[in-house]
């Protein structure tokens, strides 16, 4: 494939290229920053739950804060000779997005920039919204089996010129949602902030010139290419290898293993052009009946390629340089995806349902981490689940309907230098909702937002700890779910154990009897005074937890991330007390892990998906679990 560039390989201007790649980088936070205050949806305004990208006329992606969708649908269904100043499109239909959309909640603009009347780049934002229609409040439904239950769905369209919005079809968006005026403002809000970006980028071309920026263009996604080729996979050795994970269950059929798979091949640094990674998804499971479905194969995996191209930063030499690393089109050269035929998780045929993709997209993430830790030693973080939707609706004291959504995170996996970190979120600068607004808006009381001990996996190197949230309904309502990993857990590496999984509690107020909610939930009813407990995923375990340091343990102790008898069963470390001040029992705690090491097998996997794998596949470990 012949590698496309705007200047036909020309030298750019150092200097200028370090200019242009810090603006454009200051266009994308100013727009997204403009949403953000703009924006009237908990889900875009306050969770923060949408992104931002700048792309060339190639449609080659040139910012790597965070992932945006594709340009790609907008140009095959209206060309870019035919386009004008102030034009704005939008879509949001998974199956003509090329892969860019996952759900139907995620609507997407693009606004195209011109300079001296050419289309010269692309401002393109995409959210997730609070409702599009479809079967359920929030147009999840987790027991959808066709996209048709799931809401609106969009093709590409213009949704505004220069002589202003589309109102016919703004009416029929807003009809069909029943968050009209939420809905309404969102699209106001990112149209405004992707037009202030144009005039943003425009302003560039104009003052520097079109082959200059251009060049500058062709340079930064060259340099990525570069860094990655010898920074990250020339730390990955000539050969193949393949691990797989699993989502639990789809919302239709009972919980089962359905498998996601990648075998990955670096190939030869004597290759033209130098090495790559080709990731071939074949063994991946059959298409799922409900909605954990997700569209890849599109664009030749153009997406999917920069959605996973993050994780392969982890093999930078230092923490502070993967920090550095941006991830834009210059990844998309590196990676070779090779997909299944149709009728996959990864290849659904039409209208197979997929507003809860998460469960395979962020499953991904964690099966090349996977692969890449088989392929460097374990040179990898543990894994992590750091995204699941809880939420509420109803109708409030004063009659008014309400609908709230979270996307809580959860703890990431133990590293070979550093333990997890506690509550994250996989996409960029996501939150989770505060209490006291939360509180102000909705009716409910957050009782308690915090870790949940016990959580992390533990490990020479622990995992993060997932969030505690309790939440008491003030009127009737119903809870909602998606989630996943509530009976597998995220898994260990090299020694390290899986992490807590996902569980919600509910308490009801008069009999205090409590029941577990089930993971994919629409319409849990909870009635007023009802206790909502929620734990989120802790982060695998990395290396042999018996090797932690017994003063790190006793310092997660005293700050509460551990209990006395998480340290003595997990890490064989016995706590004893001077007044409110834990300490290590030193001789107790020598016995305790020679004891626990003696009980061990003679071998144990590479990797420790916890009991829930046995619950669903009969055995400990899967044949890829070995190294």
């Amino acid at each position: 494939m012949t590698k496309q560039t705007l200047t036909g390989g020309q030298a750019s201007d150092p200097v200028l290229t370090e200019i242009i790649a810090g603006s454009l980088a200051s266009i994308e936070k100013e727009v997204e920053t403009a949403i953000g205050r703009t924006a009237r949806s908990p889900m875009v305004r306050d969770a923060h739950d949408f992104r931002v990208g700048i792309h060339d006329r190639l449609l080659r992606k040139l910012t790597g804060r965070s992932y945006s969708a594709l340009v790609h649908p907008v140009v095959r269904d209206f060309p870019i000779e035919g386009m004008r100043p102030g034009d704005v499109y939008f879509h949001n239909d998974v199956y003509l997005s090329e892969g860019g959309i996952g759900h139907l909640p995620d609507l997407c603009v693009t606004v195209p920039v011109f300079h001296e009347g050419d289309v010269v780049a692309f401002v393109q934002a995409f959210g997730h919204h609070d409702d599009i229609g479809g079967a359920v409040p929030g147009s999840m439904p987790s027991h959808a089996t066709s996209v048709f239950e799931e809401g609106l769905m969009v093709p590409p369209i213009k949704l505004r010129d220069a002589s202003g919005p589309n109102e016919a079809v703004l009416t029929i968006m807003t009809r069909n949602s029943r968050m009209p005026e939420s809905l309404a403002a969102d699209l106001d809000s990112e149209c405004a902030a992707c037009l202030m970006g144009a005039r943003r980028l425009a302003d560039l071309f104009s003052r520097y010139g079109r082959p200059a920026v251009e060049g500058c263009f062709d340079a930064i996604i060259a340099a990525t290419t570069a860094a990655f080729r010898r920074e990250i996979i020339a730390r990955i050795g000539e050969g193949t290898w393949t691990w797989e994970d699993y989502a639990e269950h789809d919302g239709v059929d009972p919980p089962r293993l359905h498998t996601q798979r990648i075998t990955l091949t670096r190939t030869a640094d004597s290759e033209p052009g130098g090495p790559r990674l080709i990731l071939d998804f074949t063994g991946t499971g059959p298409q799922a009946k409900g909605p954990i479905n997700h569209c890849a194969d599109y664009a030749d995996g153009n997406f999917l390629a920069k959605w996973l191209a993050p994780v392969l930063r982890n093999l930078a030499a230092t923490p502070d340089r993967m920090a550095e690393l941006d991830v834009n089109e210059g990844v998309v050269e590196l990676l070779e995806l090779r997909f299944p035929p149709p009728g996959t998780l990864l290849t659904p045929v039409f209208p197979a349902p997929t507003n809860a993709r998460t469960f395979v997209i962020l499953r991904l993430l964690g099966v090349l981490a996977g692969v890449l830790a088989k392929a460097t030693d374990g040179m990898m973080p543990a894994d992590q689940e750091t995204i699941r939707y809880t939420g509420v609706y109803g109708t409030d004291a004063a009659g008014e309907p309400y609908l709230m959504r979270e996307v809580l995170g959860g703890g990431s996996g133990g590293r070979y230098y550093a333990d997890g970190e506690d509550t994250i979120h996989v996409v960029p600068d996501s939150r989770n909702l505060p209490a006291e607004f939360s509180e102000a808006r909705f009716p409910f009381v957050v009782e308690r937002l915090g870790l949940a001990v016990d959580s992390g996996g533990p490990g020479r190197f622990r995992g993060g700890l997932g969030y505690e949230k309790v939440i008491r309904m003030l009127t009737d309502g119903y809870f909602m779910s998606i989630a996943d990993r509530s009976i597998l857990a995220c898994w260990g590496v090299k020694g390290g154990k899986a992490g807590r999984p996902f569980e919600v509690v509910i308490e009801d107020r008069n009999s205090g009897q409590q029941r577990s909610a089930e993971p994919l939930a629409d319409a849990e009813f909870v009635p007023a005074g009802t206790l909502i407990r929620i734990r989120t995923t802790g982060g695998g375990g990395w290396g042999d937890p018996l090797d932690r340091p017994a003063d790190s343990v006793v310092r997660d102790v005293a700050h509460g991330k551990v209990s006395v008898a998480g340290a003595a069963r997990d890490y064989g470390v016995l706590i004893t007390w001077s007044g409110d001040r834990p300490a290590a029992d030193i001789q107790g705690t020598d016995h305790l892990r020679n004891q626990m090491r003696a009980q061990r097998p003679a071998r144990e996997p590479f990797f420790d998906r916890g009991p829930g794998y046995c619950q669903l596949a009969g055995v400990a470990a899967a044949a890829v679990d070995w190294l």
